[in-house]
């Protein structure tokens, strides 16, 4: 771990975590290096994160003792209805597909939504920025206008890409003709010119200035159904964290139209069996976590969407009622598949952490969601349009089914957890892993005391495919446990030692009976956690 009396920024880029350690060294507080070091990560992770994509926030205020939660998950444009879809795909030949037609298309100016990333940064920043917002762009402009190096899980990344669906990107990210390789300079002078126009004008440079102007020609270009209105008349939301007990501490994540709750969920079934004295890479153990995974996805799927739309069963889903009666679903010796959807009383998702010297706590999660997002690069400004919706459904029956100026289920979440004078924020990375990820988390601290680095590092597992029993894992888990799950009917997938298929991790912890920080980065990722620099 870093462990530093001052403030401590942990991202998975040291460029973005360099930044944001700066903005502490100035004063700034949490929150303003966190809109840094996440400026940073749109120059240099411009496939995971970036100005086209949605942020969500959870804020550890240390002063008040509250714990702020943020939305910032843009919306469907007002046009973009079933209907366009099915007339947007007529026209367009080239889709002969006629599976592809019962399903919201994955990339493309079709799958966008209103970026909220800018407009999520600018609320946390009128709540709790001490600098002035002007002064928490410099390094991202600095980086985007003279280049950086690349690194190498990002190179590969990269070379991976999908950026043919929009002819625009590739002079932008693949110049002669290829991706940058692990150390080539990259540079991308529109986003300096895009980040140029944020850091003058605020956010209105975005949603109603010269940014707002290059996406709505941009959406007319590619037939899209971007309005004026659609990013002018869209705000964050300030929400409530929702949280559930384990064991001792206190778990926070954000409510609905984000999976969150199933990280909670998950816990509170684990929580119905003692952890094993063998350890969390035994068989009860894993064999625990990953059907309490597949029991809590169940739920998430059938049941989460937009709550200004949707009804969504938050309290009876995080009942502890609830969760004992899904853990006695459970067989000790046996993976079950498939696992149903429960019924739960209906009364009522590129992750940084930041801890400044006052023990506030950024726990922060941003990206454009699939590599690349949609693949449409806006015109003149280097960035791409997310493809959060994607995720909606086109079943008319689907709490999740696509409306106008709705938000679509999504998958980044930030965490947080409290236990007496320790407070958690914590993050990882990766679509559905991030609550099966955070559960593992969270069990590695509280059921076996592991410090913030070794709960990071430690071997981790992913449900691929709940209804077929299919579990990624990674090679580190013991061979003896390995042959002990496949027997029980878990069809296991083995992944590397450190693999990004489990997701890129960050964490901080702020002690408040010493006033020591304590910070840790993945070995999964290309970053590190930076201390505040010392003032002279």
């Amino acid at each position: 771990m870093v462990i530093n009396k001052g403030g401590i920024v942990a991202t998975s880029h040291h460029l973005a975590s360099s930044a944001g350690a700066q903005i502490l060294a100035r004063g700034g507080s949490a929150a303003d290096a966190a809109i840094a070091a996440n400026a940073v990560l749109g120059v240099t992770e411009p496939m995971m994160c970036g100005i086209g994509g949605d942020v969500f926030v959870l804020y550890w205020e240390a002063k008040t003792g509250k714990l702020w939660g943020l939305n910032g998950s843009g919306w469907a444009p007002q046009e973009l209805t079933p209907e366009f879809l099915a007339a947007a795909r007529q026209k367009d030949k080239k889709n002969d597909d006629e599976q592809d037609l019962k399903k919201m298309p994955s990339r493309g100016i079709h799958s966008a939504t209103v970026p909220g990333a800018v407009g999520g940064w600018a609320a946390v920043h009128e709540r709790f920025g001490k600098l002035p917002w002007k002064d928490l762009f410099s390094a991202s402009i600095h980086h985007a206008e003279q280049g950086f190096p690349v690194t190498e899980i990002i190179a590969a990344s990269w070379e991976g890409g999908i950026l043919d669906v929009d002819p625009a990107s590739t002079p932008v990210f693949r110049p002669n003709g290829q991706a940058p390789r692990t150390g080539d300079v990259f540079n991308n002078p529109g986003l300096a010119r895009a980040m140029r126009l944020i850091a003058d004008d605020g956010p209105s440079a975005f949603y109603q200035g010269k940014i707002a102007q290059a996406i709505l020609e941009t959406s007319k270009r590619l037939g899209g159904s971007f309005a004026a209105e659609d990013l002018s008349q869209w705000k964050p939301e300030w929400v409530e964290p929702i949280y559930t007990k384990y064991r001792d501490w206190s778990i926070s994540e954000l409510p609905p139209n984000g999976q969150g709750m199933a990280a909670l969920m998950m816990l509170n079934i684990m929580e119905q069996t003692e952890p094993s004295p063998f350890g969390p890479n035994s068989v009860p153990e894993l064999h625990n976590r990953i059907e309490a995974m597949k029991l809590a996805y169940a739920d998430i799927y059938a049941y989460i969407a937009d709550p200004k739309f949707e009804g969504v069963p938050v309290k009876g889903m995080l009942a502890k009622r609830y969760g004992k009666k899904r853990a006695k679903l459970i067989d000790p010796n046996k993976a079950a598949c498939p696992v149903e959807a429960g019924k739960p009383e209906t009364k009522d998702t590129t992750y940084l952490a930041v801890v400044d010297s006052e023990g506030n706590i950024a726990s922060w999660i941003q990206s454009v969601s699939g590599a690349w997002g949609s693949g449409v690069v806006v015109d003149g400004m280097g960035f791409h349009l997310q493809n959060r919706g994607g995720g909606f459904s086109l079943d008319p029956e689907h709490p999740n089914r696509l409306e106008p100026r709705k938000r679509p289920f999504h998958t980044i979440i930030p965490g947080f957890m409290r236990k007496g004078d320790r407070a958690i924020g914590f993050g990882i990375m990766n679509g559905s892993n991030q609550p099966q990820a955070h559960a593992q988390f969270v069990g590695n601290v509280a059921d076996y005391e592991m410090n913030l680095q070794e709960a990071l590092e430690a071997p981790r597992m992913r449900v691929t495919s709940p209804s077929a029993c299919e579990v990624s894992v990674e090679s580190r888990i013991p061979q003896d446990s390995l042959v002990k799950l496949d027997a029980m009917g878990h069809r296991l997938r083995l992944r590397g030692a450190h693999s990004t298929h489990m997701g890129r991790g960050n964490a901080v912890m702020h002690d408040s009976a010493t006033g020591v920080n304590f910070a840790s980065s993945d070995s999964r990722a290309d970053g590190s956690a930076i201390p505040e620099p010392l003032q002279p």
